[in-house]
């Protein structure tokens, strides 16, 4: 097959004086940064959905993208040569990850049976270009929103049979990354929540998709995926509110379910600010459960209210992502994904190539920023002396459990006015972040 970027070599590292726009400034995969390569800390991924079935297309019009590859067909002839294309866009630009939906890679089928044998016929072009490129599948998921038949949602579906159908495409979707090796599986409720209670029986709903992800965990152990599940919050769009809402919504559900235990969670920043949180809001909620995965990487337009996923641009954003998770000790099985698209207005097939260098040279500063920061030291001993009272007295023994409220009765009347806390100095730490960007 002919090259679809002939013109365009390898990505490469040429630091940051470079003038090349097809050159990384900062990302340097193999620099090491706390003993680990940015390779191994940001994990990158690219989306197959947005780079390579996004057309440019929004509410308002028509798909712009210019793709030479493409034949005008949803073809499983086409779904073969785009995926071909896919490893080569994903090889020159050096990512160690990419993730799919089912329905991206292969088309929808007149039936079931019809759509797993297409996505058999792509898993074996995909299974192939991985061997060659030694690029990674980070996780997939299946499509449970696009088609009519989710019009009501999946699992949460007013229909049984809707339900069942979901069930089976989930468990083929589970299969096929189980065979590519995929390093996760994602549930994203895109359709699971209601757009009018009036007519939702919600407590209903809840408990089938409690049900339905039950059976996907022993499904998976049945067949021996030993790769984590993650869900995806989201609190709207399509529907009015989804029960996936946020983390906290998400932990909430999974400790009712009894599946905390077998779920993490793969957060996304525009996600996160469409439920009204900043992105480290959410990482932050997500690791103190131990829950944190893995993320999107993105960010949106804070004047338009809807999921526009954009490119990650802002070091603050990335600074505070980093911070996060090497605090929790970096990505195990998750990595940083980008759920991203170019603008409509960026339509050249080299856009996608500026697009992406852009977010991975942006997460390699944050990197660089989020150690430089922690290697300093002042952040973090702020925060441990702001609440150093807990470290001994009263307060190390009420964190230990080994009080009550008639005790603290009797201490707190001996103690007369509490002195004046600490300052929490907000703007001085605002300022300090400031000295590393």
């Amino acid at each position: 097959m002919a090259a679809a970027f002939p013109k365009i070599s390898k990505i490469a590292y040429e630091g940051p004086d470079s003038k090349n726009p097809l050159s990384f400034r900062h990302y340097n995969s193999e620099e090491l940064v706390e003993g680990k390569s940015m390779k191994d800390h940001l994990r990158f991924a690219v989306t197959y959905w947005h780079t390579f079935r996004g057309q440019g297309a929004d509410m308002f019009g028509v798909g712009t993208a210019i793709r030479p590859w493409e034949d005008g067909t949803n073809s499983l002839k086409m779904a073969q040569k785009r995926a071909r294309v896919a490893f080569e866009f994903m090889e020159k630009l050096g990512v160690p990850f990419y993730a799919f939906h089912d329905r991206d890679v292969a088309p929808e089928g007149k039936t079931l049976s019809e759509s797993n044998k297409n996505l058999d016929v792509v898993v074996k072009v995909l299974k192939a270009e991985q061997e060659r490129t030694g690029i990674q599948l980070l996780w997939g998921t299946a499509c449970l929103f696009v088609h009519p038949r989710y019009m009501h949602g999946a699992s949460t579906s007013c229909n049984a049979d809707v339900f069942a159908y979901a069930a089976a495409q989930v468990k083929k979707a589970i299969e096929v990354t189980h065979e590519l090796k995929g390093a996760g599986y994602v549930f994203w409720g895109g359709r699971e929540g209601y757009t009018t209670l009036l007519n939702t029986d919600m407590a209903r709903e809840v408990d089938h998709l409690g049900l339905f992800l039950r059976m996907a965990v022993d499904y998976k152990k049945k067949i021996g995926f030993s790769a984590p599940f993650y869900i995806e919050p989201k609190p709207k769009e399509p529907t009015k509110h989804q029960y996936d809402s946020d983390a906290a919504a998400c932990l909430n559900f999974l400790r009712q379910y009894g599946l905390l235990g077998d779920f993490k969670l793969n957060i996304e920043t525009n996600h996160a600010t469409l439920a009204g949180h900043s992105m480290q809001h959410e990482l932050e909620v997500a690791a103190s459960a131990n829950a944190l995965g893995s993320i999107d990487a993105n960010t949106g337009d804070t004047l338009l209210g809807w999921d526009t996923d954009q490119f990650p641009t802002d070091l603050y954003l990335t600074t505070q992502v980093m911070l996060t998770i090497l605090k929790m000790g970096g990505f195990t099985t998750g990595g940083t994904n980008f759920d991203a698209k170019v603008r409509r207005e960026s339509f050249d097939p080299v856009d996608l190539f500026y697009a992406h260098i852009a977010g991975m040279d942006t997460f390699a500063r944050g990197l660089r920023i989020a150690a430089a920061i922690r290697r300093d030291g002042r952040l973090a001993e702020f925060v441990k002396n702001r609440y150093s009272s807990w470290d001994s007295g009263m307060g190390k023994k009420i964190e230990s459990g080994k009080t009550d409220f008639a005790e603290l009765e009797k201490y707190a009347l001996k103690l007369g006015e509490i002195k004046t806390n600490t300052s929490g100095r907000q703007e001085f730490l605002e300022n300090l972040i400031n000295e590393f960007i």
